[in-house]
């Protein structure tokens, strides 16, 4: 079915559509992985955005129902060079075509995606429309125009659980008590070290790698109050990934100002970036920001290099964070943005990019165990 893209500099590009009929628009950005489609499509920080896939061939190893990240396909449209119907892996349970139809998810293909890539990088991203319906290359740019921008929206609102919940054994598990009534009964008796995850729009990963790591897990909503999050008397506060523009986000802030100081933290992504605030500091739009497997980030502390995945729009001003009690960690070595910092005085860390996201495969999972090791500290 014929389909068009459409910038909102004015550049189009013919396309089919492989998922029916539909228009949609949101920000348009580039992810560089070679696999992961499935993750990419589930993960709540691509909340609002069109999704470009560098890699040509996508759809040849089909989805299933394991390697999910949220409990929904998030992105608002998906382009890709050369769609594969015929999945051939034996983890298949569907096509990817099927997968995105059963969710209303647009996805088009047959469209020069290296030259779409080569324009977001010498522009930046952009907003976006694609269609079947519309195909005037003028009124399909029009409304593209018309697609709110990215920056001051707050994205986290769509994205993240309204009731709290535990995670256990690789998967979530309701509990019988509203966020305002919770106490340490919500925990079990037994079992390892507590920890209240805020949802800002947390990937499952993040889960099965806190699980993992031998704590017991609460996700508490992105609007949990510090007093709340007291009365269940955590161990430690993990600040989740999530979607948008952080600046917007001042009810979470001001939460994790007033818990600074109260348990061990440790931040991913939008939780890097809104502890960044919470102390002072300041963030902004990324160009066209870091998608991907392959981002090379330095360790400054051990003067290792990882290679890591990432999915962030906005970053935290590094100059922003040059103050006593700070200290940046990590470093992207493509473009020198922050990847990383801790407090001297308080047990805090935090880093940009995914840890739970097996990359290197395995490069950055110590961060889980530095957590740990940090609640340790203070329970000895």
């Amino acid at each position: 079915m014929k389909a068009l893209l459409a910038l909102e500099d004015g550049r189009t590009f013919a396309c089919k559509s492989f998922t029916g009929p539909g228009e949609t628009g949101g920000e348009i950005v580039f992810n560089t992985g070679m696999s992961g489609y499935q993750e990419v499509l589930t993960d709540p920080s691509y909340r609002g955005q069109i999704v470009t896939m560098t890699y040509p061939l996508i759809g040849n190893y089909g989805v299933n129902h394991q390697d999910v990240e949220s409990d929904r396909v998030q992105v608002a449209g998906f382009v890709v060079r050369e769609y594969q119907d015929c999945p051939s892996n034996f983890r298949s349970e569907q096509s990817l075509a099927k997968y995105l139809q059963s969710q209303g998810v647009l996805g088009i293909t047959d469209l020069d995606t290296r030259a779409l890539t080569r324009h977001l990088r010498t522009v930046g991203a952009l907003r976006a429309c694609i269609s079947t319906h519309e195909l005037d290359p003028a009124a399909l740019v029009e409304k593209a125009l018309a697609v709110p921008s990215m920056a001051g929206c707050d994205l986290v609102t769509g994205v993240f659980s309204k009731k709290p919940y535990r995670w256990i054994n690789g998967a979530p598990a309701a509990v019988d008590m509203d966020l305002a009534d919770m106490d340490e009964r919500v925990w079990h008796k037994t079992g390892g070290f507590r920890v209240a995850a805020f949802d800002f729009g947390i990937k499952y990963n993040i889960l099965r790698n806190l699980e993992a790591a031998g704590f017991q897990v609460l996700v508490v909503p992105a609007g949990a109050t510090a007093a709340q999050v007291k009365q269940v008397n955590p161990d430690g506060i993990f600040l989740s990934n999530g979607p948008g523009d952080p600046e917007p986000l001042t009810g979470p802030v001001a939460t994790i100002r007033e818990l600074l100081d109260y348990r061990p933290m440790f931040g991913i992504c939008l939780g890097n970036q809104l502890a960044g605030l919470a102390l002072g500091g300041a963030t902004y739009k990324l160009k066209f920001g870091h998608r991907g497997a392959n981002q090379p980030v330095k360790d400054l502390e051990t003067g290792k290099i990882e290679i890591t995945s990432q999915n962030h729009g906005f970053a935290v001003d590094i100059d922003s964070l040059k103050k006593e009690n700070l200290v940046v960690t990590h470093i992207n070595l493509n473009d020198n943005t922050l990847e990383g910092f801790a407090h001297k005085d308080i047990p805090l860390f935090t880093v940009q990019y995914h840890p739970e996201a097996s990359p290197g495969p395995h490069d950055a999972r110590y961060l889980f165990d530095r957590f740990k090791a940090l609640i340790e500290k203070t329970h000895a």
